[in-house]
């Protein structure tokens, strides 16, 4: 038999729209004609049944995929406009199937004759998701359910775009870029007229909220990030909830949320208030004690301040990790030059994992790419593309794509990074967050390096599970010992152990504070799903507020470039959920991240089964008990 390759990339630019365009609709072809065979197949047994089920599932994960890449990174529009319309083909195509009574009659009431556990698991999740789709409705309620589900995916698409397509700028005084580093500083030139222009990109909005001095200037910035696809996205987002409710509706669900979560592991929209009133009261007291000491500090500027805004937040805590901490992080992004961070991400997530990475020499949609080839010893496990700096039309935020669902023999898992890093020094933050995106794609190739069923390959867990793994991963870029081993000044000297457990010490300080913003954050996802406000920017502003003692900056529309609204939907929970799971997770590996025992057995009972078996399963399997709330409790504590 054939070792399965790689994908292969259009070698000349021109070949790239039939890339975009050509091979989805084959695959989508495809599904249309392994449908015909199950319907006209009676006397198929349930394997051969699920086999075929099988073949339709990686046609659209194959199509999927790329074209969800592509859309988002691409660097020609008429590519990403193809591209963009394929998933939404693609979308109305898994809607069309969901409720298609014939396809369903091929499953409903299946014997499980002959199929082993994982083939049972994956009969009942088809059948659950033809409920899901509403199957079992009458015709009319069918074709409205449908048109709804397309809708959705058409209104997502454009939040999404209007969002990588939102840019903006601000100018400010060339003064009033006080604090700044000299590299950035270097790097964005006074114009004739004395002024400094400043984008939305993560490039500037991240150094100016920890740097700049100058709270009108911080200020300046994140008023126009807050109003990022503002007021474009305002009746996209609009409709989007009421598509959502009625969705709900004719589905049966008491709301949104109550539908998303039937397949996570929290289990329903109830649930999720509750565990969100639990991270706020584990929260509340620690949390204003640290707003207190912000404001303090802020007052030591500011005399006559009367509120810490999420302008100051980043800089006033970075001010106070300086002179409480001796943390200085323009002294510690000295050490975390781009061109050291990588091979250093490299390095460590394959001593942890036992594997090795290979660059490969290949085209791939921009110059920027650099693939690697993951191996094993001697086997070939998937490909990784790493696509890590910001251009016009990119994705701007940084997140993990499926490139090609690995399936055992078949096809190698592929997975893409689309971050927006700089070229030059990082933010310590900045290498928290490569940590993190890199967990979830060595998840995914680990995860489909074996698969059988392309609906378990990869990352495909329970959705408030898959962040767990990247959240773990974020605590090697907190070890002295790891990061000794890549982070390095101009001069070439290691980062100091002394200077790492400063970081670890001032970290605490203000971890209920961040939670807190994470919590705005999930009380937006789920309150906009469930109450469905008439004042979009109101009602936003007033979880914020309750969320959190950082004061949101007034008249902003923060809801309108956030953009897990689309993907996350109500769900947005998921970041603190999977984060107590992490924490307990962290707990196995003791005062030694890098221990081989630890690492293997968290390789192959977490991240190598993908999602052949229950999340819960997982973790219990690897940690010999349940997890539990203690570890994140007592991280909370650590505060």
């Amino acid at each position: 038999m054939t070792a399965p390759q790689p994908l292969t990339f259009p070698a000349d630019p021109s070949g790239w729209l039939a890339f975009a365009s050509d091979r989805p609709d084959a695959r989508i072809g495809r599904v249309r004609d392994i449908d015909a065979q199950l319907v006209a197949g009676r006397d198929l047994s349930p394997l051969a049944r699920l086999q075929l089920w099988n073949e339709a599932s990686i046609a659209i994960a194959e199509a999927a995929s790329e074209a969800s890449v592509l859309s988002e990174a691409h660097p020609d529009p008429a590519v990403r406009d193809a591209a963009e319309a394929r998933v939404q083909a693609l979308d109305a195509l898994l809607s069309e199937r969901a409720l298609d009574p014939r396809l369903f009659a091929v499953f409903d009431g299946l014997a499980t004759d002959g199929l082993d556990a994982a083939g049972r698991r994956l009969l009942a999740r088809i059948q659950r998701d033809f409920r899901r789709g509403g199957v079992d409705r009458d015709e009319r309620t069918r074709d409205r359910l449908r048109a709804l589900a397309e809708r959705d995916t058409e209104l997502s698409l454009r939040f999404s775009r209007n969002i990588r397509d939102g840019r903006r700028e601000v100018t400010v005084a060339a003064e009033d870029l006080a604090g700044l580093p000299r590299d950035f500083l270097d790097a964005h030139p006074v114009d004739e007229d004395g002024r400094v222009t400043l984008t939305t990109e993560y490039t500037d909005l991240m150094p100016v909220r920890e740097f700049a001095e100058r709270r009108s200037t911080r200020t300046a910035l994140l008023s126009v990030y807050n109003d990022l696809a503002w007021p474009d996205n305002d009746p996209v987002l609009a409709e989007l909830l009421a598509v959502r409710a009625e969705r709900a509706e004719l589905l049966g669900y008491g709301d949104w949320a109550d539908y998303e979560t039937e397949t996570r592991m929290i289990g329903s929209s109830a649930a999720i208030r509750s565990f969100l009133d639990r991270i706020a009261d584990a929260t509340r007291e620690v949390a204003a004690a640290e707003y207190e000491q912000l404001l303090e500090r802020l007052r030591r500027d500011e005399p006559h301040a009367d509120a810490v805004t999420s302008a100051d937040l980043w800089y006033l805590l970075g001010a106070l990790k300086r002179e409480r901490f001796a943390v200085d992080a323009q002294e510690v992004r000295a050490y975390f030059a781009f061109e050291n961070v990588l091979p250093g991400v490299l390095d460590v997530t394959a001593r942890l994992l036992d594997i090795t990475y290979r660059p490969v020499d290949a085209a791939a949609w921009h110059a920027d790419v650099r693939s690697y080839d993951v191996f094993r010893d001697d086997r070939h496990l998937g490909r990784i593309h790493l696509d890590l700096h910001p251009r016009d039309g990119k994705y701007n935020h940084a997140a993990c794509f499926g490139l090609a669902p690995g399936i055992a023999g078949r096809s190698l898992p592929e997975g893409v990074l689309l971050c927006n890093f700089s070229r030059g020094l990082l933010e310590h933050d900045q290498v928290v967050t490569f940590f993190h995106e890199f967990g979830h794609l060595v998840h995914g190739i680990l995860g489909g390096a074996d698969a059988v069923w392309a609906d378990f390959s990869g990352i495909e867990t329970e959705w408030d599970f898959v962040e767990a793994p990247s959240q773990l991963l974020e605590e090697w870029a907190w070890d002295a010992g790891v990061l000794a081993t890549f982070a390095r000044n101009e001069a070439g000297e290691p980062i100091p152990a002394d200077l790492v457990q400063r970081m670890r010490v001032a970290d605490a300080f203000g971890r209920a504070l961040e939670v807190t913003r994470q919590l705005g954050h999930a009380n937006v996802s789920y309150g906009l799903h469930v109450e469905r406000p008439a004042d979009l920017a109101g009602a936003v502003e007033r979880w914020y507020r309750a969320s959190s003692p950082v004061h949101p900056l007034p008249g902003g529309h923060t809801y309108a470039g956030f953009g897990h609204l689309t993907g996350y939907g109500a769900c947005y929970y998921t970041y603190q959920w999977s984060l107590v799971i992490a924490r307990d997770l962290l707990s196995a590996f003791g005062d030694d991240l890098m221990d081989p025992a630890v690492a293997r057995r968290y390789r192959e009972r977490v991240l190598e089964p993908g999602g052949s078996r229950d999340a819960a399963d997982l973790v219990a399997d690897f940690l010999g008990r349940p997890y539990a709330f203690d570890a994140y409790r007592a991280w909370l504590a650590g505060a």
